[in-house]
């Protein structure tokens, strides 16, 4: 009989076995039609042989990064590694960019004309688990794909335009690019791309949108035994608040998230405690569905406080920013497909790998704002989760290397298509115009 405090492994289990089914499906029709267009063949190929010939540097970043995490808004060593591989090949970053002192910017191509294309770096750790969501994959695959479209662009037959590469950071908790974007660091590009390792190579998996949140109760203090009547207990309400949740998930969609602790409730237990705090977060695949739980939560916290006699103080996002959920534009993931494949990587399409195995990331923000794609690209086992410490463990192997340079390869593939080919130029800005065009992200939850 298995320990008590031992979670059944059975829905996972199950939800493998039909993520293996959907697998051997989406392989067994054969890979899609090859997206037509696209740079001159000689162009990219030349970008991705650039790319694996820096795999020594590349290893050197992912290993590097590995080995000295750092948490969010204090990647100094990282950032600074970073701009010193560029600058081994003539490439001058701007560092404290944007207002953020571990940020940095480089740029390459012809910016006289022609759209301008970005490529996100993330490069900060967990607190206590290091790489485990193998960022330091994210930097070295960012950077490569710089680097080799720095030398792509510089042939005489490479198509005008402007490749960004922009080092983001604190995604972790922090929704670092959200920052970024306020500052302006994205009102002079046109698209995004980035990648993010996984356990399995995925096109377009679901990300949830994410706010924070801190519920606050006060009440009135009182001797518990000698006069409870004059105390108004907040933790009380935070119990009751607490409750609310458990019972609204009944009534949430499949794949929104609440999760809640209670950080303080109270100091003696003969004082009715006068001060409750809870910290959540909230988490929804549209930005519209994240709205609306968000305010049913206001309304949870307000219950709560006027069932108890309590007042309570809702901090939405407080030090730090939403995120939104992530709007892949399917123009530029054929792209990336296309790529991967001549890396002899099977990607497989959505809705293979379930959605309730969702997380989040800021760079949902940024597909608000402009066509993104944020692909997986598999580093370690498929049953490994991000945020483990198996995961931080295969984000520093031998996997974690080729799915760097690979990565590499594909999002400087995808890049130049971009700015190779006006027609898929056009045929991504008609699918995000179509999908509602940029939102009024600062002021969406208002």
């Amino acid at each position: 009989m298995p320990a008590p405090n031992r979670p059944s492994t059975a829905y996972l289990d199950h939800l493998a076995a039909e993520t293996d089914d959907r697998r051997d499906a989406a392989l067994a029709a054969g890979p899609p039609a090859a997206a037509a267009g696209g740079a001159p063949e000689a162009l990219v190929a030349a970008a991705e042989a650039a790319a694996s010939a820096l795999e020594p540097e590349l290893a050197e970043i992912v290993r590097t990064l590995h080995a000295h995490p750092e948490t969010a808004f204090a990647e100094h060593a990282s950032a600074r590694l970073l701009v010193e591989v560029l600058a081994r090949h003539g490439v001058e970053a701007a560092t404290g960019v944007h207002g953020v002192e571990t940020a940095f910017r480089a740029e390459t191509g012809r910016p006289a004309d022609g759209p301008a294309i970005a490529i996100l770096a993330e490069y900060d750790a967990l607190p206590g688990i290091g790489h485990a969501c193998g960022h330091n994959v994210i930097a070295a695959a960012a950077v490569g794909a710089f680097l080799a479209l720095h030398e792509a662009l510089a042939a005489p037959d490479a198509p005008a335009g402007r490749v960004v590469l922009l080092g983001t950071p604190a995604e972790e908790g922090h929704s670092g690019k959200e920052v970024l974007a306020r500052a302006g660091a994205f009102e002079d590009l046109d698209a995004a791309v980035m990648l993010h390792p996984y356990g399995v190579d995925v096109a377009d998996q679901v990300w949830l949108g994410r706010r924070l949140l801190t519920w606050t109760f006060t009440g009135r203090s009182a001797h518990a035994s000698a006069q409870p009547f004059m105390g108004r207990n907040a933790l009380d309400a935070a119990n009751l608040a607490y409750t609310g949740i458990g019972l609204l998930r009944q009534q949430l969609p499949p794949v929104d998230r609440v999760h809640a602790t209670i950080v303080e409730g109270g100091t003696r237990p003969s004082i009715v405690p006068d001060r409750a705090v809870m910290h959540l977060y909230a988490r929804s695949k549209y930005p519209d569905t994240l709205r609306d739980l968000s305010r049913r939560l206001d309304d949870v916290a307000r219950g709560a406080a006027l069932m108890t006699g309590t007042e309570v103080d809702i901090a939405w996002d407080d030090g730090a920013h939403p995120s939104l959920p992530v709007r892949t534009n399917q123009a530029l993931t054929r792209r990336w497909v296309a790529a991967q494949r001549r890396r002899g990587r099977d990607v497989l399409p959505g809705g293979v790998v379930s959605e309730t195995l969702a997380a989040s990331t800021d760079f949902g923000n940024v597909s608000f704002r402009i066509p993104g794609i944020h692909p997986l690209v598999q580093v370690a086992d498929p049953d490994v989760a991000l945020h483990t410490v198996e995961f931080a463990e295969a984000a520093g192997g031998p996997a974690a290397v080729r799915a760097a340079v690979d990565g590499a390869a594909g999002l400087a593939a995808t890049a130049l298509d971009y700015l190779g080919d006006a027609s898929l130029r056009e045929t991504v800005h008609a699918e995000f115009a179509a999908q509602g065009g940029p939102i009024d992200v600062p002021h969406y939850f208002d």
